[in-house]
């Protein structure tokens, strides 16, 4: 089985799936994910929870690496971080994994939430449905990334 993740607020642990390879297809419907500054997440839209499998409990509390799937390299998210936590909005492709290990790919794109003062207080995330040549482009330099770690 898969890594474990546990739930700051309820303290529930959750196996995460190994993966299937099987794709789940996203039509492009809003999906929205809130986080804290540390990528707790703090709120989960419907079309999100659906789309992944996990319930508002599970999600509301956890880390958004929840739903990272195997495939996707260290290295990927590191360059991501590194741009948010600076306040900086970040895009990319991104293959993830929904409760069951099935995967499904999108761009997602990335802004900071800021206070009065301009201090972060969080992160909002989106998806859009990607397209196909440069997903494919994007998995392909993953599986070298993967390989190089």
């Amino acid at each position: 089985m898969g890594r474990t993740i546990k739930n700051t607020i309820t303290g529930k642990e959750i196996t995460k799936p190994d993966p299937i390879n099987e794709e789940v297809p996203f039509d492009g419907g809003v999906m929205i994910t809130e986080t804290d500054p540390a990528g707790i997440i703090t709120y989960a839209n419907r079309k999100f929870r659906e789309l992944t499998g996990y319930t508002k409990d599970e999600l509301i509390g956890a880390p958004h690496n929840i739903n990272r799937h195997p495939d996707m390299p260290k290295a990927a998210f590191k360059g991501m971080w590194e741009t948010i936590k600076q306040g900086n909005y970040w895009e990319g492709y991104v293959k993830n994994m929904t409760s069951e290990g099935k995967y499904y790919l999108v761009v997602v794109w990335i802004k900071p939430k800021f206070d009065e003062e301009g201090n972060i207080i969080g992160y909002i995330a989106g998806r859009k449905i990607p397209d196909p040549d440069m997903m494919q482009r994007a998995l392909d330099q993953y599986k070298v990334m993967k390989n190089d770690e």
